[in-house]
C-alpha cells in the first residue's frame, strides 16, 4: 500500500481553494486528522485486513471501508446534501484503500472550498449545529477511528494533541458519559428507516484519569478501553 507523505504544510491549503487555512478555521484541525488517518492507512498490511479491531465487530477490512465512508460523508455533507440518502461508497479492492481514501478525500477538499460552508447550520440525526462545528464532531470520529485502526495492525501514530482537544470538546457535547442506547434511539428515528437498524455504536465511557493522555480521554469517551493501545 502506498504511505501518505503529506505534510502540515500540506495541510495549509488542502481543503481550500481561496488561500492558506488559518490555524482556527476548522478546516486545517479536520486536514490534520484526515492526514494522520492516511498514515495510518497506509502502513496496514495485507495480511492484517481480516484482523479484529476495537471498533464493535469490524475488522480490519470493515473498518477501513467505514474510515471512506465517513470521509465521503462529510464530502456529502459539504455539498449541502443529505448524507444518508447519498449512495453507499463502494468498496475498494484489498490493494487499494489508499487511493480510496486520497480520492475521497479531494472530494471533501471540493466541497469545503467555500468558507461560507462554516457558518451553514447543518442538520444531522444527533445535532444541528454549524458547519464548523460538524466538522469538530468529524474530527472526533476519525480520530477515534484512526486510533482503533492503529491499535488493531499494531502501530503507534503520534496523536495531536490540538488536534484531539478539538475533538474530546466536540463530542462530550453530543454524547453522554452513560446511557447511550436511549439517545442513540432518538437519533435514529430521524433517519430513514432503511438505517435505522444498527448496533449501538458507543459503549458506555471507560473510567480513565482525568491527567490521563488527551487521546486515551477521548477513546475512554467514546467506550474504547485505552490500555488496548499498549497491550495492557
Amino acid at each position: 500500500m502506498i504511505t501518505d507523505t503529506a505534510t502540515t504544510e500540506t495541510v495549509n491549503t488542502d481543503l481550500s481553494t481561496r488561500g492558506p487555512l488559518r490555524h482556527d478555521d476548522p478546516r486545517f484541525t479536520f486536514a490534520k486528522a484526515v492526514i494522520l488517518a492516511g498514515e495510518v492507512i497506509g502502513s496496514v498490511r495485507p495480511d492484517q485486513l481480516e484482523d479484529p479491531t476495537p471498533c464493535g465487530a469490524m475488522d480490519v477490512r470493515s473498518l477501513l471501508g467505514h474510515l471512506v465512508e465517513v470521509l465521503d460523508r462529510v464530502a456529502v455533507i459539504g455539498r449541502n446534501e443529505n448524507p444518508f440518502t447519498a449512495p453507499p461508497v463502494p468498496p475498494a479492492a484489498d490493494d487499494a484503500w489508499m487511493e480510496a481514501w486520497q480520492e475521497t478525500a479531494h472530494a471533501v477538499k471540493s466541497a469545503w472550498s467555500d468558507p461560507a460552508i462554516l457558518n451553514r447550520i447543518v442538520e444531522l440525526p444527533w445535532s444541528q449545529v454549524s458547519g464548523g462545528e460538524t466538522l469538530d464532531g468529524y474530527v472526533s470520529e476519525l480520530t477515534v477511528h484512526t486510533w482503533d485502526l492503529a491499535v488493531a495492525t499494531g502501530q503507534h501514530p503520534s496523536f495531536d494533541d490540538e488536534v484531539v482537544a478539538v475533538g474530546f470538546a466536540a463530542i462530550r457535547k453530543i454524547l453522554p458519559d452513560c446511557d447511550r442506547a436511549a439517545m442513540i434511539a432518538v437519533a435514529a428515528e430521524a433517519m430513514p428507516p432503511e438505517l435505522r437498524d444498527f448496533p449501538v455504536p458507543f459503549a458506555d465511557a471507560v473510567p480513565v484519569a482525568p491527567d490521563a493522555p488527551l487521546i486515551d480521554r477521548l477513546v475512554a469517551w467514546n467506550g474504547r478501553n485505552p490500555a488496548l493501545a499498549t497491550g495492557s
